[in-house]
C-alpha cells in the first residue's frame, strides 16, 4: 500500500510540476495591451460623418474571430449605415446617442444600456444633436469580414431622426 501510496504522490508531482525548456506559442500566453499602448485613430470620412475617435481594443486572434473597440461620437456625429456579417453588440459607457435600423424608427441610448443588432441588419448609430456618445462595440469576422460599409446617413435622415 505504502508503494501505492509513493507511485501515485510521484506521478501526481510530475503532473503538477511546471515543464521546464518547452516552447510556448503566443496563443497560449495570456497577453495584456496596456492602455497607453492603444492607439486613438479618427473616424474615416467615408465611413462616418462630423468628429469621430476609434481606439481599437482587440482584434480577432485565431481560432477566435471577436474584435472590439471603443467609438466616441462627438454631436452630431454619426456612422455610415452598415451591416455586420454576424451581428454587433454595443455598450453605451458614456452619454446619449441614436441608432435606426433601416426602415425603422430612431432609438435612444443612454449610458449602461447593451444594444444587439441582429446578423444582416442595416443601421447607423452615432450622438444626438447636442450630447456626445461612447460605447464599445464588439462583432465577430465571417470570412476575414465583420463589417460592411454602405452609404452615408443623409443630414436630412439625421435631422428627420427625431
Amino acid at each position: 500500500m505504502r508503494k501505492l501510496f509513493s507511485a501515485s504522490t510521484a506521478l501526481l508531482s510530475l503532473a503538477i510540476t511546471p515543464v521546464v525548456g518547452i516552447a510556448q506559442t503566443d496563443s497560449t500566453q495570456i497577453t495584456i495591451t496596456p492602455t497607453r499602448s492603444q492607439k486613438i485613430i479618427t473616424g474615416a470620412p467615408d465611413r462616418f460623418s462630423g468628429s469621430v475617435r476609434i481606439q481599437p481594443l482587440f482584434d480577432a486572434k485565431e481560432p477566435a474571430r471577436s474584435s472590439g473597440g471603443q467609438v466616441t461620437f462627438q454631436p452630431g456625429a454619426r456612422s455610415a449605415w452598415h451591416t455586420h456579417p454576424l451581428g454587433q453588440i454595443l455598450i453605451v459607457t458614456d452619454g446619449v446617442g441614436w441608432i435606426q435600423q433601416w426602415g425603422g424608427p430612431v432609438q435612444e441610448m443612454r449610458k449602461g444600456d447593451v444594444v444587439w443588432i441582429p446578423a444582416g441588419v442595416k443601421h447607423w448609430h452615432g450622438a444626438t444633436p447636442t450630447t456626445t456618445m461612447t460605447h464599445i462595440a464588439f462583432q465577430e469576422r465571417l470570412d476575414g469580414r465583420a463589417v460592411d460599409w454602405l452609404e452615408k446617413v443623409t443630414d436630412e435622415q439625421y435631422r428627420l431622426a427625431k
